[in-house]
């Protein structure tokens, strides 16, 4: 005997088996939310990179500068260009900072050769006039501080 109920299940259409059009967009969004997130993460990531180098490149060139003034027993200075987003080594090569930092600095008044020039005299002792060096881009701020008593140069980050 056929019973009635298999010929109404074999009468129905096949189910295509896959993903509707909705599903895929979805998934689509999820995966461009994803790759957006994880953009913003790697670029803000290189950037604070890219600041941490120019401090330490700046940080190296500060102690090299008081190297120099103790070797020659010479008062060295070191010249920031405020304006140019420069700075002179101790081999008096003007080095450019990346592009999207900002430099400042605070030094003592008497050693500031112009309106945009600030200038840290290192003496053959080893001492220093003094200042802060300030590095930014964006929010953050790295400070390159120089101690007047010993010349010591220390990085700390904001």
């Amino acid at each position: 005997m056929h019973s009635s109920f298999t010929g109404l299940r074999s009468r129905r259409a096949p189910r295509a088996a896959g993903f509707t059009l909705l599903e895929m967009l979805a998934v689509i969004v999820l995966i461009g939310i994803a790759v957006a997130a994880v953009s913003i993460s790697v670029t803000q990531g290189l950037a604070s990179a890219r600041v941490n180098a120019a401090s330490s490149e700046l940080a190296g060139a500060l102690r090299a500068t008081r190297t120099q003034a103790i070797v020659r027993a010479q008062v060295q200075n070191f010249d920031v260009d405020i304006h140019a987003n420069t700075y002179r080594d101790a081999k008096q090569h003007v080095v450019h900072l990346p592009r999207g930092l900002r430099l400042s600095i605070t030094s003592a008044g008497e050693d500031q050769p112009d309106a945009h020039t600030g200038r840290i005299r290192f003496f053959p002792d080893g001492s220093s006039t003094g200042g802060r060096i300030t590095l930014q881009s964006g929010r953050r701020q790295w400070h390159v501080n120089v101690s007047w008593l010993t010349g010591a140069v220390s990085v700390v980050t904001q």
